[in-house]
């Protein structure tokens, strides 16, 4: 045999040996491409899947924010509509204020806060006023308007107007060792504790502390408390 036909039968050979390989590596490749192929149904099972995955998520954190919200609320600062004119001109029927009900909890009421009590005649009823008397102190108010506290004329101008009728306070009103007396600042319009109905009130019936104005938003800003020349008085 010619070296020829040695090397033709080698190739031929060589190709017969060959075939059967590229065949399965065809084969492979189309198997490969056909699994790549979507199903329809197991298309539908994961965009379910994903659906109820993204549902779960959202209501988690739903969730978290709904417990932040009340955690907040009981705890820390709740938010407030001003109804009515006593507190003029200081805040104005509408306002709504945040109420910080934190601060009485590390530190105690001063004079001059403005604080949120609730009215203990009626439900659901707050009422919003200036601490005047402290604990302790004796609160006096004369028939021309001026407030004492014991025996001193308390001077402040944050009331709108002189005091026309002392109410209770015409006489001496000695305070508890927790109790406060509170005014508007509109002082001849405002049921405060000059009134039997209202009184002294006791520092756990403090809600909290006026904090912030946030509506209407031209007035937004912290809520006036004492002046700066006011707070060792």
């Amino acid at each position: 045999m010619s070296e020829k036909e040695t090397e033709k039968m080698k190739e031929s050979l060589k190709e017969k040996e060959a075939t059967p390989k590229e065949k399965v590596s065809e084969k492979k490749e189309e198997d490969k491409k056909e699994s790549e192929k979507k199903d329809p149904e197991k298309e539908k099972k994961e965009k379910r899947k994903a659906f109820w995955k993204d549902f779960r998520d959202m209501l988690i954190y739903m969730g978290i924010v709904f417990v932040i919200s009340v955690l907040i609320v009981i705890f820390i600062a709740q938010r407030t509509v001003v109804d009515g004119t006593s507190m003029n001109p200081t805040l104005n029927n509408g306002d709504n204020l945040i109420v910080s009900k934190i601060t009485y909890k590390v530190s105690d009421p001063k004079r001059f806060d403005v604080v949120v009590f609730p009215y203990q005649h009626r439900k659901h009823t707050y009422y919003i006023k200036r601490i005047i008397g402290l604990p302790g102190e004796t609160v006096y108010i004369d028939k021309d308007g001026t407030i004492y506290i014991n025996g001193e004329v308390l001077e402040e101008d944050y009331g709108n107007a002189t005091i026309i009728d002392p109410g209770r306070a015409s006489e001496p009103i000695t305070l508890g060792d927790d109790e406060y007396f509170v005014l508007g600042d509109n002082r001849n319009n405002s049921s405060d504790s000059r009134d039997n109905m209202v009184g002294n009130i006791k520092r756990k019936d403090f809600v909290g502390k006026a904090w912030l104005r946030i509506y209407p938003f031209r007035d937004f800003g912290a809520v006036p408390h004492a002046k700066e020349e006011d707070k060792d008085k």
